[in-house]
């Protein structure tokens, strides 16, 4: 195998030379990120000028060719989805941001973007020569086709498998240029203790769960949190179809609790286009390769396919939400803070799921930096934040004070709703607006 691929292998140094000025790369999405091409491309910043580089929710500490170009000579980085690393340099003005909702990404890069480079990290190759995509599905499919030249970066730690029917499965005959070589191990990521609130949060959502449903579980310690308590409980037969798969759904397979019986679709396999989590989550991917249905960003998620699948259960966090259930998810003000990403996408596929359902998780309040309490539901949405979802597809708003469910109610019905739910101290207030506001 090797030997009919010989003429393809490069060294990152010698792969990094077909990139020129004002090209268009492409480094990828999550955990999938192509460390070697990163640095091979930073050791040419003074030779080169306006290249420009697109990623995305990278979780990797730093981005070389960002770190090494601070005034954004030769490198300018776009992301579609700020990670903590990119979200540090966008405050700092050093990348830029570009907004999008994830199903409608591969269709941007079919029909509006240029991609002349696309550095794709992929797994080790069989002996046949075909790998896979790792950790990261994404839309790599769709940006092969569109990219001019084709670098994979083959990854000695990513998880081999391949999907079961090969919807994770790439060739080295589709590359132009292979390169590999030692890499850092692969970014983890962990939650932090949940809060009081936080778990009354996830019991107010578990006790709506029904057996049998399949969950989309947003990244955070509150979906984690309610992975948990289904763990401990009594439900029965519950499945995957999420974005990003995570160790929370790690817990429930073992508590024997992830069998995906019920689904209509993917039926017995858990599907995804990401991973995010623990080596024990990857170990897990890399050991039980039949238990998983990895797949491009526009199947996972399409929300026709979530619609063929019966009580399909979206459970994301929030920013802020006003009284009508407008969402704001990724924004403090005009400070981008993360993305749209997929949750648009699942909040619609629940939405059109029967005995389906959508859950914005949110804690009533927080403390500023002065220690103040600050409620987090809002009268409005303030000037110069993002609206993430519209208030027509918010059904379900959970807090530690109960869940407003939305689904058919008018403005004030949805206001009062939303003030049963809110902390307390801020009641009164937002009372008052509702009763001169929606009249």
């Amino acid at each position: 195998m090797t030997e009919k691929y010989r003429n393809k292998f490069k060294t990152p140094a010698e792969a990094a030379r077909v990139i020129k000025d004002g090209d268009w790369v492409d480094f990828g999405f999550g955990s999938g990120f192509p460390e070697l091409m990163d640095e091979a491309l930073a050791a040419r910043r003074d030779e080169l000028h306006n290249v420009r580089i697109r990623g995305g929710l990278v979780y990797r500490p730093a981005i070389q060719v960002v770190e090494c170009d601070p005034e954004q000579k030769s490198f300018q980085y776009y992301s579609w989805h700020l990670g903590a690393a990119e979200r540090k340099y966008h405050t700092a003005g050093r990348i830029h941001f570009a907004p999008m909702l994830l199903r409608l990404l591969p269709q941007m890069y079919r029909e509006y973007l240029t991609v002349d480079v696309a550095c794709i990290p992929v797994s080790k190759p069989d002996a046949d020569g075909y790998c896979g995509l790792g950790l990261a599905s994404y839309c790599w499919k769709t940006i092969m086709q569109k990219a001019k030249t084709v670098i994979f970066e083959i990854n000695e730690h990513m998880p081999t498998l391949q999907g079961v029917d090969g919807s994770h499965r790439i060739s080295l005959d589709e590359a132009d240029i292979i390169v590999e070589g030692e890499h850092a191990p692969l970014a983890t990521n962990s939650y932090r203790q949940p809060s009081e609130a936080d778990i009354r949060i996830a019991e107010n959502v578990v006790r709506e769960i029904p057996d049998g449903a399949t969950l989309s579980l947003g990244v955070g310690t509150v979906p984690f949190t309610i992975a948990e308590l289904l763990a401990k409980s009594d439900k029965t037969d519950l499945g995957c179809h999420t974005g990003t798969i995570s160790d929370a759904f790690l817990a429930l397979y073992k508590a024997g609790k992830l069998t995906n019986k019920k689904k209509e679709i993917n039926t017995g396999l858990s599907a995804w286009n990401l991973v995010s989590g623990s080596q024990e989550l990857y170990d897990w991917l890399q050991a039980e390769p039949q238990l998983f249905y990895p797949a491009d960003v526009d199947y996972i998620h399409n929300p026709r396919n979530m619609e063929k699948i019966s009580n399909f259960i979206s459970i994301n966090g929030g920013v802020q939400l006003d009284l009508m259930g407008q969402e704001n998810a990724e924004s403090a003000g005009t400070r981008q803070l993360s993305g749209t990403g997929g949750q648009l996408d699942f909040l619609e596929g629940a939405f059109l799921s029967p005995g389906g359902a959508g859950y914005i998780c949110i804690e009533s309040a927080r403390r500023d930096k002065k220690g103040e309490l600050r409620s987090n539901i809002l009268a409005t949405i303030p000037a110069g934040s993002t609206i993430s979802a519209p208030r027509g597809l918010i059904q379900n708003v959970a807090t530690e004070y109960g869940i407003a469910h939305l689904t058919g109610l008018t403005l004030k019905e949805r206001a009062y709703a939303m003030i049963a739910v809110a902390h307390p101290s801020f009641r009164d207030e937002l009372k008052a607006y509702a009763d001169a506001t929606f009249k």
